[in-house]
């Protein structure tokens, strides 16, 4: 077996610069998709999209990213997670321009398709950087609350941006992008770390990256198709099934392959493992679910205009930020194996105050108690569930490892809404609001009960690692520096 090539961790000029460049970026790729939602409805009337077109908007992108996410990861810790990062910004600016001046529903989706695929390739070039970046322990923590912090609150401040630019024109949500991306592509030669981050010499399993793209990509879509057409609609169903026959071809290849996409030592890897269920059980419950509830309440249940609807998100995006840091600081006292559950917990008590509330109509009494909650939560869980699925993975295979957390956490996600629109049913009303609110509480809390399980414990780490409990803030990594 080839053994990887030693990371270059030569010192970016300005590490905080570094840090902002990379906060900056997972804004981008946070912002892109949900400010997208509220401007739905002017797409459609201008381009005559019908209601399941419209819908594909999103899914394009969501379907793409998650499908081309792990080939995205190996190949920045192939090539190098900087030269990675410029690429991406590249294609997603070519993507948004696209998206921008598009004049035909088929150049739309084909745009918001190919942001898709950039963002997939730039997000664990993003946290592949982070991460070898800053030192293990209470430096790296703190740079992970820092990039969670921007990147969580541009989910909703997507929404609330959303908001604003429709009222000129749908056409700025995706021409906002460019400023972002061109400020992050000149930044990244200056301030990101010399070199090109980890590297490994290793080629890249061609085959098994068309696999793994396949399987998650069909995967992705058959969940999308059972909220659009149902869960035994014909298509389906042959998504399910080609996912099932993908899933086990690309086993096999791994299994046989020298080069494997997904190495052997992040198979066995306790705390990746457990952290890939996390981000599944946050984008299921605090994070997609919720978003998905509380804007379809907003605008049909409550009559909210597209800007009014995002200023209504505002409080959420603030206690976002605010979880963001405050678990920056548990993490490194309490560890992980108890700010996660806890996390976890607060967003359950946040969703379940949006549930008993659904029937009151006042924004203040009936919404944002939960919104504020639930917040919280959602920044404590963001932080903290990538600061322990991470911290025990080598520097060359980061990308991956951040890969495979990300599309578990959009897989969950698009799980959560399929199961939701059968619950919500075409034309909900408040009482159908109530179990599905309940629902993503009850998800948020299955989080707590799986993070508690997996990181609360001992376990002995992959490769022969000492045991230790798996909510200390000290890795073994850090032990071994200091012994």
């Amino acid at each position: 077996m080839t053994p990887p090539t030693t990371p270059d961790h030569a010192a970016p000029g300005s590490p905080i610069g570094g840090l902002v460049t990379l906060s900056a970026a997972q804004f981008l790729i946070a912002l892109d998709f949900s400010v997208i939602f509220v401007a739905l409805p002017s797409m459609g009337t201008d381009l005559d999209l019908s209601p399941s077109a419209t819908q594909w908007v999103v899914s394009a992108y969501s379907v793409f990213f998650a499908g081309f996410l792990v080939v995205g990861g190996r190949a920045a810790d192939r090539i190098g997670a900087r030269n990675m990062f410029v690429a991406a910004l590249l294609l997603f600016s070519v993507a948004s321009l696209i998206g921008g001046i598009a004049g035909d529903p088929a150049l739309l989706l084909i745009a918001r398709g190919a942001q898709g695929v950039a963002a997939a390739a730039l997000q664990p070039s993003i946290l592949a950087l982070v991460n070898t970046s800053f030192a293990p322990g209470r430096e790296r923590t703190r740079a992970l609350a820092v990039w969670g912090t921007v990147g969580a609150s541009g989910l909703a401040a997507g929404v609330v941006l959303g908001g604003l630019l429709t009222t000129l024109s749908w056409r700025w949500t995706f021409l906002v992008n460019l400023p972002f991306a061109i400020v992050c592509v000149l930044a990244a030669p200056r301030l990101l770390p010399g070199g090109n981050g980890p590297r490994t010499s290793s080629p890249l399993n061609v085959l098994s990256a068309v696999l793994c793209a396949a399987t998650v990509l069909v995967s992705v879509l058959g969940l999308t198709l059972a909220a659009d057409l149902g869960w035994t609609a014909p298509l389906t169903l042959g998504s399910f099934g080609a996912a099932i026959v993908l899933l086990f071809l690309f086993v096999v290849r791994e299994r046989g392959s020298a080069q494997p996409l997904v190495a052997p030592a992040l198979r066995g890897t306790r705390t990746l493992l457990v952290g890939c269920g996390c981000s599944a059980l946050y984008m299921a419950s605090v994070a997609g679910s919720e978003f998905y509830l509380v804007t379809l309440i907003l605008q049909e249940g409550r009559g909210f205009e597209p800007l009014a609807a995002g200023i209504a998100f505002l409080p959420l995006a603030v206690c976002i930020t605010l979880g963001n840091i405050i678990a920056g600081r548990l993490v490194t006292t309490l560890g992980v194996g108890r700010t996660l559950p806890s996390a976890f917990t607060v967003g359950a008590v946040g969703l379940l105050l949006l549930a008993v509330s659904v029937h009151n109509h006042s924004y203040w009494l009936g919404i944002l108690p939960g919104l504020i909650v639930s917040g919280l939560g959602h920044g404590m869980i963001y932080t903290s569930m990538f600061v322990g699925g991470t911290r025990d993975v080598a520097d060359e295979n980061q990308g991956v490892a951040g890969a495979l957390m990300t599309t578990t956490q959009y897989a969950g996600g698009a799980f959560g809404v399929a199961i939701l629109v059968i619950i919500l049913g075409a034309n909900p009303d408040d009482g159908a609001f109530l179990p599905a609110f309940l629902l993503a509480g009850v998800v948020a809390l299955a989080g707590a009960v799986w993070s508690w399980l997996g990181f609360g414990v001992p376990a002995a780490q992959a490769g022969g690692a000492e045991q230790k409990p798996a909510g200390d803030p000290v890795t073994a990594r850090e032990k071994g520096r200091t012994s």
